[in-house]
């Protein structure tokens, strides 16, 4: 029997190995991983496969649709509040947050800017979120720089959300090449509906009806499997995704 555990232990850190190779993490995990299988297979487990998997992605996304559902306004309200009462650079970064999650890209990026003057100027959170305001601004030149400066410092951080990003950044800057390979990546590594939506918005507009026909073909796969709850959860980007459909049928 104590075979038997000892064998499972480096069977599910060999299990933790494969998945941190082929996503791309650091390479000291494998040592980690091997020296210590078990405790080293559960420290793998919390901090790089449950944060980016898709069962703790869902429940962060379930928990801000129902609370956005309920009052859309509301952690605005509360995130201008605490600002204007503690002019803080955390308040700030609150703010611009807020500021990005209801659509007011501008604001959000003069917030996003300030608070990149401070210490905080090399936080990958607030790169992150500075590079999605200026992404809405089509300030795709300033968000490529925050991107690549997160990717080359912190690879693991938000690995899907930066693919994409950089994808629409490199699109936004007419870096076609470099668009379509963050976008095939993102597709092929996480195969999540936004990554499909995403590569699918852009075929749609740069006219790649082919690959936009495979692309759809898997989007009406997944779809078919929703719930209401999922819809929910993929409400914005079906919605661009619509928009530009219906754009691409006009200049067609």
């Amino acid at each position: 029997m104590p075979i038997v555990g000892i064998g499972l232990h480096v069977f599910i850190a060999l299990l933790c190995a494969v998945h941190a190779l082929r996503s791309g993490q650091p390479l000291y995990w494998l040592f980690i991983l091997f020296s210590f299988p078990l405790l080293g297979s559960i420290a793998y487990f919390l901090v790089i496969y449950l944060p980016n998997s898709r069962l703790e992605r869902g429940a962060r996304r379930a928990v801000s649709a129902a609370a956005k559902a309920l009052d859309p306004q509301r952690e605005l309200r509360e995130a201008r509040l605490a600002f204007e009462d503690t002019p803080t650079a955390q308040n700030q970064m609150r703010l611009a947050s807020a500021l990005l999650e209801t659509g007011a890209g501008e604001e959000a990026a003069r917030n996003y800017e300030a608070c990149l003057q401070g210490p905080f100027a090399t936080d990958p959170e607030i790169r992150y979120g500075a590079a999605r305001a200026f992404v809405e601004c089509g300030r795709y030149g300033e968000a490529l720089g925050h991107l690549e400066a997160v990717r080359a410092s912190k690879p693991d951080f938000r690995p899907e959300a930066i693919t994409l990003l950089l994808a629409r950044a490199y699109a936004g800057s007419s870096r076609h090449a470099e668009a379509r390979q963050e976008f095939e990546s993102a597709q092929a590594r996480f195969g999540t509906f936004e990554s499909l939506a995403e590569y699918a918005i852009w075929t749609l507009a740069t006219g790649d009806r082919e690959t936009y026909q495979h692309l759809q073909t898997e989007i009406e796969r997944q779809q078919k499997k929703w719930n209401a709850h999922t819809r929910e959860l993929n409400k914005h980007c079906l919605k661009r995704l619509n928009a530009a459909l219906q754009l691409s049928r006009q200049g067609a």
